[in-house]
């Protein structure tokens, strides 16, 4: 059996804390939907289960979240919420979850812009007497 470089774990890391959580390949499917959001399926026993919604719990919305598949590099992407998974056909020790992330891009001079402004603040000049 030849050895592979990829390894059999992600990693999610939480930007601003640092805080991180690794998680076995073989319970994870990953899913790239519309509009740039990446589902990953997460079928796990629920010891591990437990684990992961801990490590997401108090996540806001939109925090920047870096992903490491298989020690390859990390992507940035943005937490958008965890959802329950539709199946519930597996034995009492399996749970499954699904981790929505919106895939980060840091928009370039070109797209800033591009940019509409939608405030309609008035700048108002007071006059002295």
């Amino acid at each position: 059996m030849a050895s592979s470089e990829i390894e059999s774990y992600i990693k999610f890391t939480k930007i601003n804390s640092g805080d991180s959580i690794k998680i076995e390949q073989q319970y994870v499917k990953l899913r790239e939907g519309q509009n740039k959001i990446m589902t990953f399926s997460y079928k796990a026993p629920i010891f591990e289960m437990i684990e992961f919604e801990r490590f997401f719990e108090d996540t806001p919305t939109s925090e920047r979240i870096n992903i490491n598949i298989g020690g390859t590099g990390d992507i940035g992407a943005q937490f958008r919420g965890i959802i329950e998974g539709k199946e519930k056909n597996y034995s009492q020790n399996i749970d499954h979850k699904i981790l929505l992330l919106e895939e980060y891009k840091c928009p370039s001079k070109e797209d800033l812009k591009k940019i509409k402004p939608t405030s309609r603040f008035v700048k108002r000049v007071i006059k002295d007497n």
